[in-house]
């Protein structure tokens, strides 16, 4: 058995001591008499441990919640999980022009992006996986984590709009991704850089980037989204209907190149649905190297049971009370 909250079971050491001192402090009897002997006729009780036994039911009551709130669980078996050595960040462009609709209608480059990406994190379960989400600015949308379901939710959420959309900050984006794989010792460091557009905002540029990424020996793999010459972006009209705009795409594919170069990373042109998908399975043949980790996860709680206990103890105390052992008035 184990607790969740050890420290709690500290309180059990003041029991005694309260015990002891409720039976020397207690309000003045309003009667005295010089022998118990004067009042035996009248009341027609004898000695017993009546009150004892109901004073030491309020303490077990007492001591079983206290050892309710140490959430006692049972460990029902060892997990052995797998972990790689392998720590990606994707870092996904959210501007405006990422809504283009260059794979087909309704199919707009961040909603591929974040199909493929979505299948990409189902297909490497072993790995911790980060997000950096960027435009203008870059943010973290997700820690490293190997919990998926949470990377999952948190990738779902990601919404054109929810920073200023009008610029890219590529510089920006590679090193809030670098600074979450800083200082972390797993053999491969990768980040996967997805942008449709050009580094025109930011402090630090994509190049000085790279080079840090270098230094920490960061696989950078990039990949320019859209294809070539002029894309079709959906605007609403004064009627309600939607129309397409059609907008030159600017992908940098020499930085982009650049960058992926410099790390030992790929540059990647996703200019179709079925090209999109083929890179993600390329980076996904990646080289994983594996550490068994050892958890405890498994556990059957005890709270309820140990708590339902405490309260039976102080409701039979309670009812012997005032039925069987009731007190004279």
């Amino acid at each position: 058995m184990t607790f969740a909250h050890p420290y709690v079971l500290l309180l059990l050491l003041l029991l005694p001591v309260l015990a002891w001192l409720k039976g020397r402090i207690g309000h003045s009897p309003a009667f005295l008499y010089s022998s118990v002997d004067l009042v035996r006729p009248i009341s027609g009780l004898s000695r017993s441990s009546a009150g004892s036994f109901l004073a030491a039911l309020r303490w077990l009551a007492v001591a079983l919640f206290i050892v309710a709130l140490a959430q006692p669980r049972l460990v029902k078996g060892e997990s052995q999980v797998k972990a790689s050595g392998v720590d990606i960040v994707v870092a996904i462009d959210m501007s405006g022009s990422m809504r283009s609709e260059d794979f087909g209608e309704d199919q707009s480059r961040i909603k591929l992006a974040k199909e493929v990406l979505a299948k990409f994190i189902d297909n490497r379960p072993n790995d911790r996986i980060g997000l950096v989400a960027f435009a203008k600015d870059a943010y973290i949308a997700a820690p490293l984590t190997l919990d998926h379901d949470f990377l999952q939710r948190n990738l779902d959420r990601l919404r054109i709009g929810l920073i200023d959309e009008n610029r890219t900050a590529i510089g920006s984006a590679l090193m809030a991704a670098l600074n979450r794989l800083q200082g972390l010792k797993d053999k491969s460091k990768i980040v996967i850089l997805m942008t449709d557009g050009e580094n025109n905002s930011g402090k630090v540029s994509p190049l000085t980037a790279a080079e840090v990424a270098q230094s920490l020996g960061v696989k950078v793999y990039t990949i320019g989204i859209g294809i070539r010459g002029k894309a079709p972006y959906p605007v609403i009209d004064q009627f309600g209907q939607k129309r397409y705009q059609w907008m030159d795409v600017d992908v940098d594919e020499d930085t982009l190149n650049k960058i992926a170069e410099k790390t030992g990373g790929k540059y990647y042109r996703a200019d179709s649905a079925e090209i999109f998908r083929r890179i993600y399975a390329e980076i996904d043949s990646l080289e994983k190297s594996e550490a068994e980790v050892k958890k405890f996860q498994h556990y059957d709680e005890l709270f309820a049971p140990v708590s339902i206990a405490g309260l039976a103890a102080f409701l039979l105390e309670m009812i012997l009370n005032h039925t069987v052992w009731r007190k004279l008035p």
